[in-house]
């Protein structure tokens, strides 16, 4: 699924009709340059689950924990990652072993420690906004990206009324 994305505001509501689309549950890979919106979108994640606080990116602490009464979230930012093995020392298999749903960015850096994604979203600059192209990875990715398209389909979606590029 590609996804042409005006702005900040599209990328967060994006973001909360995914959030319901996994239902609380998954791993999540998000893949970008610096600035594409990573964050971003896992607001949005967060917001359809009830946060309504700030959500900073764990650059320095890895991994940040969000217990919310509709889910378990656990946010990666692998970007400071020196070596996969230090996610074991963070408790990291405990975390992405656990239902809950993990959103993960710099997926890259935890090559050959992580465990498959469900979801994989790969954001890009393309001013003045961004794309997202969102690949099911396994059978709950799939589903997952099913019921996204619907909602995207229905007239009072996530995006309705936007001219968003859908595809």
């Amino acid at each position: 699924m590609r996804l042409r994305l005006a702005d900040e505001d599209r990328q967060v509501a994006l973001g909360e009709c995914l959030g319901r689309a996994l239902a609380g549950q998954g791993r999540v890979y998000l893949e970008g340059e610096l600035g594409a919106g990573k964050t971003t979108l896992t607001r949005g994640i967060l917001r359809a689950y009830g946060h309504q606080g700030a959500v900073k990116s764990p650059t320095y602490t890895l991994v940040e924990p969000y217990e919310l009464a509709q889910a378990r979230v656990h946010h990666f930012d692998l970007y400071r990652l020196g070596d996969p093995e230090e996610l074991e020392f963070i408790g990291g298999r405990d975390l992405l072993g656990e239902e809950a749903l993990c959103v993960i960015e710099w997926p890259a850096r935890g090559e050959g420690w992580l465990p498959r994604p469900d979801l994989w979203v790969r954001l890009s600059l393309q001013p003045p906004g961004r794309q997202a192209l969102l690949s099911a990875e396994t059978a709950r990715g799939r589903e997952v990206l099913e019921r996204l398209a619907a909602e995207l389909a229905r007239p009072d979606s996530c995006l309705a009324g936007t001219d968003e590029d859908v595809s």
